[in-house]
């Protein structure tokens, strides 16, 4: 019998050739980059990120290389998340706070990131110290009540430019940085820092209520003195007319509850209005 009559030697070529394949082709799937390494040593890019591109229309699917030889290293082209260990900050106004940050970053250019750090762990690992120091870096330098308006937003944008600027040696891109908390240690300090606030919205209060009080007083003033002008100009057109108001304002003041008594002369002054008119009696 002939060897290319033997089932095994058959068996055994199929076997090789099946090995033979899989060690030259392989798959990259849409959401990954392959980094070809000819003897360890990166030599090309397959399916690198591109922002232009579309879901689809990628290089990703079935790519071939030198078997033996060449391997085959993928890196992820997604948007990835960072969270932040928790970073202390002395604020300008000497208030230590509590800050909780997070980042998004991708991987653009995973030739680097190789030749720089290995991986994407040491990726992570390089990027959460560059944020760290940029955080307590930044906001060092702004008082609390900043932390807490609509200006963070803008604050938070110059610290991923600033991030941005080094993540790029490692082939990395941050495309976010958000800060979700920013808070007063708690025990003595975040009651100390209640106790001013307090103090401070009420010594505000008081300011508030001294200029109400004062603008009350000179609206008050202003009134009388109209209500003044307009007694003396009534006074000045007709002195009868104008003393039989004043009576009858001291009566409806005087008698207004309809329990008051009052016990005088029918000669006192007055009573004079309930004489009625000497004309007419």
């Amino acid at each position: 019998m002939t060897l290319t009559r033997n089932p095994v030697f058959w068996a055994a070529l199929a076997l090789l050739a099946m090995f033979i394949i899989s060690s030259t082709l392989y798959t990259v799937p849409e959401t990954k980059q392959a980094v070809v390494l000819r003897l360890d040593r990166p030599v090309r890019i397959v399916n690198a990120y591109d922002p232009k591109a579309t879901f689809g229309n990628t290089d990703a699917g079935l790519v071939a290389k030198v078997p033996f030889f060449e391997t085959v290293r993928f890196v992820d082209k997604r948007v990835r998340d960072l969270d932040m260990p928790e970073q202390t900050v002395l604020s300008t106004d000497q208030l230590r706070l509590v800050v909780d940050a997070f980042a998004r970053y991708r991987i653009v250019d995973p030739l680097r990131m190789i030749q720089t750090v290995g991986s994407e762990d040491r990726v992570e690992e390089a990027l959460a110290r560059i944020l760290g120091s940029r955080l307590r870096n930044e906001l060092g330098q702004q008082p609390f009540v900043a932390l807490l308006s609509p200006e963070r937003t803008e604050l938070m944008d110059d610290i991923q430019g600033s991030v941005n600027r080094q993540a790029r040696q490692y082939g990395a891109e941050i495309v976010d940085v958000r800060i979700k908390r920013a808070d007063l240690p708690t025990g003595a300090p975040l009651d100390s820092a209640y106790s001013r606030m307090r103090s401070a919205r009420e010594q505000e209060a008081l300011n508030i209520s001294a200029q109400g009080d004062k603008q009350a007083q000179l609206i008050r003033a202003k009134a009388e003195a109209e209500a003044a002008q307009v007694y003396a100009a009534s006074f000045g057109k007709d002195a009868e007319f104008y003393a039989f108001y004043r009576a009858m304002e001291a009566y409806r003041k005087t008698f207004k509850d309809g329990t008051t008594s009052i016990v005088m002369s029918p000669n006192n002054e007055f009573l004079h209005q309930f004489e009625g008119n000497p004309k007419n009696r």
